[in-house]
This record gives structure tokens, sequence and C-alpha cells, in this order.
């Protein structure tokens, strides 16, 4: 059985490809090159496949900076130092337009190139307060929509799944998750300002991914900048 993963390199997503590892499924990982100002996560998401034993793993590069909007395409500060329910409070600068949709998109082309009916995606209930295509609702819409859409779901050849493994897990849930099945979390990177190739420890993602460790009871393995 083959699916296909969407890989950013970070937490989540390196969790979720466990996940689907465990489910007895041959991975092929996707990742974008979107014009993200934290790029350095491509090469987590490399490490992270290879570690892992995923089947195939490719780069497709969209250039989403021609479109700007968000802190992570566009010249906009990524916001610093937040406490979570000032993160929870509204859709947040670093929400990138309709990308969940664009990602999962080209995954199922691949998917049905493949032959392939499983997609596997690293959503969860930390995110889908503020990003609105990270909800159960989006995912359960996309899945209907693919077998409308497709070749393969027409004639029911393939009846195309969207699987959620972290949609309703905690940072720490997940983090304790990934450990069970091998997940080497100093491969990952989940900052979206990094300093170079370190993490800058005050973003929302650094914040969520430092209090997940702390709330686990164990030490994150990335040294931060700040």
């Amino acid at each position: 059985m083959k699916a296909v993963c969407l890989l950013s390199g970070g937490l989540d997503s390196a969790t979720a490809l466990a996940c689907a590892l465990r489910d007895g499924f041959e991975c092929y990982c996707l990742s974008f090159d979107y014009g993200q100002r934290h790029q350095v996560e491509l090469e987590a998401a490399s490490r992270v496949a290879g570690a892992l034993g995923a089947a195939a793993s490719k780069v497709i590069r969209i250039d989403l900076r021609a479109f700007g909007g968000s802190a992570l395409t566009d010249d906009i500060a990524v916001p610093k130092g937040r406490e979570s329910a000032e993160m929870a409070a509204s859709i947040p600068v670093t929400y990138v337009p309709a990308r969940n949709t664009v990602f999962l998109s080209i995954a199922l082309a691949w998917a049905e190139a493949l032959g392939a009916g499983d997609l596997y995606l690293g959503v969860n209930a930390v995110d889908y307060s503020g990003y609105p295509d990270c909800r159960p609702e989006y995912i359960e819409a996309f899945e209907r929509m693919a077998n409308l859409a497709t070749k393969a779901g027409v004639e029911h050849t393939t009846r195309f799944r969207i699987h959620t493994p972290l949609i309703d897990l905690s940072k720490a849930e997940i983090i304790s998750l990934g450990l069970s099945l091998g997940v080497d979390y100093s491969l990952t990177h989940s900052c979206y300002d990094p300093i170079g190739a370190q993490p800058c420890g005050r973003c929302d993602s650094c914040v969520l991914r430092r209090a997940g460790f702390a709330e686990a009871g164990l030490a994150d393995p990335l040294e931060y900048a700040g």
C-alpha cells in the first residue's frame, strides 16, 4: 500500500509520517519550496524522510511570494513572544492564503498518479483554533472533493482518504507518540523565523513546540537562539 505524506520538516509532519509507516504504508513524501522565509525546513524534511525510511521524497517549487499576504511569504513581521490565548484569538499573520488547499491538491495529483488512495497530513488541535485549513470540517470537505474531482474517484478504482492522526492531540501527546514510533526530533525544524539554521525560540511555532516538550517532561533536542 502506498501513501503520500505531506512533510514540512516540522515536528507534526514528521510524526504523521511515522504514523503512516506504523500503519503499514510505503510512504512517498512531498515537501514544498513555496518561497517561505524558513526554507531551512526543507533540509529538515529531507533528513526526516531519510531517517524514517520513506520510499521517495520530492520537493515541489511554488512561488507563493508572488501573492504574499503572510508573514511567511511577505515583508510582514513574524509575531514573537505571544501567549497561547493571544495566538488563539484570531487567525495569525503567519497563515499563508489557501496553503493547505494548494498542497493537498498537488499531493492528490501525485497520489492518483501513483495509484495511492491515502494521504497523510500533520494538522492538529493546537492549530485549528487559528488556521482555518487545519480544521476537521475542512479535511472532510477536501476528502469529499478529492473523490469527486479525480478519474480514480469517479470510476471508483480508488477511494481517497485523508489521514490526520494528530488532529485531536496536544503537542505533548504528539511528541510522546512520535518518540514511541522512533522519530528523532533533533532532525526536525519548527521555527517560522530562524536565525540562520537556528530556531528563534520566540515565534508562535517555537513557543508551542517548547511548551509541548516541557509538558511532556522532556528536553527539546534543539538549541534556540532566544
